[in-house]
């Protein structure tokens, strides 16, 4: 029995397929398919791709549960969605899954288990933060394998609509003038350039309750714009993000207290502030994120109840695949030559963070590298770029925050030591996203080594592959149009 796992219907649909031994046989985004970002339905295309790799005999499983998720909406005054899955997936015209029966699982509990499921604890204390499941905003569980190897929940703390930590974060995004639910992590990197002088008047305006998480309005439909009127927008960016890690400091108090393992399993969209993440290990000594913890990531998750056991992880490269030896010496060549290079090659990212086969690679080490960059992505001047380097060489080049000795899916800020040696990867607070690489014969693993062997610099600055608002690269007809719309050589 193979199992397909479905996120859909809200934001960043996703398929995900485990086998009937727990590989994780393809996961992947709609939207790399069907070129509209976030997209929210499923595409044949996907669904194509997805069943390849598996057979005839398989279950489908989605991501939460209709029945309640229709009553929260009622409840919100928002336009219902179906009861029913099958009605949301036949909407997409998707014909190709055999739904004659569907199983369907809890929001946050599909969360918990894309995370303890791919994580490597026996055992764990997993926490889910985002903006809304059906009706949980924030859940801690227990979680451990029984004496026959199934995975166990216990959900022992809950926060429930309209009390969202997410909300609140989304609600300041739209407040500077950007997208909610979307470009949040702008929000964050807008954060360096600014001063948390409003932290306290934010948080005597909005929450009502720390100890309990409790906010004193619906931050779902956002906040006037009235709200901090003469403030400057980088220092509301800095104030919201200053107040949500003492919100998610809250909550990791209340699960180290309360769940009985102290390795910690992180999920939800908020888990994606890599900001916020350094603190964990304030709490923590061990500590998993997977790398998509977000809705798309709850495919696998659905996926992975199915299964009920412990899951093969090996690494993030589980989309589609672009056949063909990574092309290390080709991508070194335009390196030397022109300082910037696309890679299209291999198994694509499952993810939002290109992981060195869906990326644009440069030097990390010239001055004006940072701005050619983000002219090439359409992207605004202050925005950051992330490192990828060598794992031997990180505690070198940055200061670690506390319990992450390694960072291999770009989870979490650290201190860059030599900003002037590498100013194409400092953000502006001198901070770096950093992925590391360890000896594990990938292709950007060949890559570094042989960079690092003719230049003595372990690292490139690393982005990934596509232009503001449009998805990641995904196959090689994608991969042509880059770098015939772009100017930029893209190597598979």
């Amino acid at each position: 029995m193979n199992y397909v796992g479905i996120s859909c219907g809200f934001h960043d649909a996703a398929v995900s397929v485990v086998g009937s031994d727990g590989s994780i046989l393809y996961a992947g985004h709609s939207e790399r398919y069907s070129k509209l970002k976030h997209d929210k339905h499923l595409c044949d295309t996907i669904i194509k791709d997805a069943i390849s790799y598996t057979n005839s005999c398989y279950e489908v499983h989605y991501y939460e549960n209709p029945l309640l998720k229709f009553f929260r909406e009622l409840r919100a005054g928002q336009p219902a969605t179906s009861l029913f899955v099958k009605n949301i997936i036949d909407k997409d015209n998707v014909k190709l899954l055999n739904t004659k029966k569907i199983h369907t699982h809890g929001h946050h509990l599909s969360h918990a288990a894309a995370g303890f499921q791919t994580s490597p604890f026996a055992d764990a204390t997993v926490v889910i933060i985002d903006a809304i499941g059906e009706f949980d905003t924030i859940s801690i569980w227990d979680a451990h394998y029984d004496s026959t190897g199934i995975a166990r929940y216990k959900q022992i703390w809950k926060q429930t609509y309209p009390d969202s930590i997410g909300l609140f974060y989304s609600a300041m995004t739209q407040r500077v003038g950007l997208k909610p639910l979307e470009e949040e992590y702008i929000l964050m990197g807008m954060s360096a350039y600014g001063t948390p002088r409003h932290t306290t008047e934010m948080a005597y305006d909005l929450i009502e309750d720390f100890s309990e998480i409790k906010f004193k309005q619906n931050l779902h439909t956002g906040v006037s714009n009235k709200f901090l009127i003469n403030a400057n927008e980088m220092d509301i960016a800095a104030s919201a993000q200053s107040l949500v890690e003492e919100l998610i400091a809250k909550i990791m108090e209340i699960a180290r207290a309360s769940g009985t393992s102290r390795n910690l399993v992180y999920g939800g969209g908020v888990a994606l502030n890599c900001l916020a993440n350094r603190l964990l290990g304030n709490y923590f000594e061990n500590i998993w994120i997977m790398p998509n913890p977000g809705d798309a990531g709850s495919s696998l998750g659905a996926a992975a109840l199915g299964y009920k056991r412990k899951l093969l992880w090996k690494n993030a490269y589980l989309g589609h695949n672009i056949l063909g030896e990574y092309p290390t010496d080709e991508i070194i060549k335009h390196l030397i030559q022109n300082k910037i290079v696309g890679v299209a090659s291999g198994r694509e990212e499952f993810g939002p963070r290109a992981l060195g086969n869906r990326s644009l690679l440069a030097d990390p080490r010239g001055n004006e590298i940072k701005d050619r960059v983000n002219e090439i992505k359409r992207r605004q001047k202050f925005r950051p770029f992330a490192p990828v380097i060598l794992e031997e060489h990180v505690h070198d080049y940055f200061t670690m925050p506390k319990h992450w000795e390694h960072s291999r899916y770009m989870q979490v800020i650290s201190s860059c030591k030599r900003p002037d040696l590498f100013p194409a990867i400092a953000h502006y607070d001198n901070t770096s996203r950093v992925q590391t690489v360890p000896r594990d014969g990938s292709g950007i693993r060949q890559l570094l080594e042989k960079w690092y062997s003719l230049t003595n610099c372990p690292m490139l600055l690393n982005t990934s592959l596509n232009i503001r608002g449009e998805p990641m690269v995904n196959d090689i007809n994608d991969a042509l149009r880059f770098e015939n719309l772009y100017g930029i050589k893209v190597c598979s």
